[in-house]
């Protein structure tokens, strides 16, 4: 089990409490409170696994599909590095039908770099980062479910390309 303590700093956001978290709850944009978070939502680019899918890439993908900025809360570039595009209480786009209850993290890849099927492509840098940052955000949202993409009532995609719910329990 991992322990954090407060402050904690997810991507570039810095949660001094839990209490903080109560205080930024906005008009439209924002869901209605920590207890809103049901699930943790795992994702992937759907990217070949050799090619770079960089933050303006994935800003300008969603843009063209209508959203005002990128979908998910947080994206895990192949070399680890964590970047935020939503504020964790902010309602994201990422999963239709879950949005308002849900935390969205995408991971850079999930096809093959040999024939574009989708494949666990997760370099060992984002599995350590997934893990970590699953671990706060669990910390923060205990009550949050874990799972990927693929296994919300619905989904029809491979996406996160593996195995959520068995690999990270906390």
């Amino acid at each position: 089990m991992i322990d954090y303590h407060f402050p904690l700093s997810i991507g570039e956001e810095e949660t001094l409490n839990e209490r903080r978290l109560l205080t930024e709850v906005e008009s439209g944009l924002m869901m209605n409170g920590p207890e809103s978070v049901r699930f943790l939502v795992v994702h992937c680019s759907a990217t070949r696994a050799d090619r770079d899918y960089t933050v303006e890439q994935l800003l300008r993908d969603h843009k063209t599909r209508g959203f005002r900025t990128i979908g998910y809360h947080l994206y895990i570039r192949r070399n680890g590095e964590v970047t935020q595009h939503r504020r964790l209480l902010e309602v994201g786009a990422h999963v239709r039908g879950y949005n308002r209850c849900s935390i969205g993290i995408c991971y850079e890849g999930g096809l093959s770099a040999t024939d574009g099927k989708p494949a666990d492509t997760r370099t060992p840098e984002q599995k350590q980062a997934l893990r970590e940052l699953l671990g706060k955000l669990h910390t923060l949202f205990p009550k949050a479910l874990i799972l990927g993409h693929c296994d919300l009532p619905g989904v029809k995609k491979a996406c996160p390309c593996f195995q959520v719910m068995s690999e990270y329990t906390f």
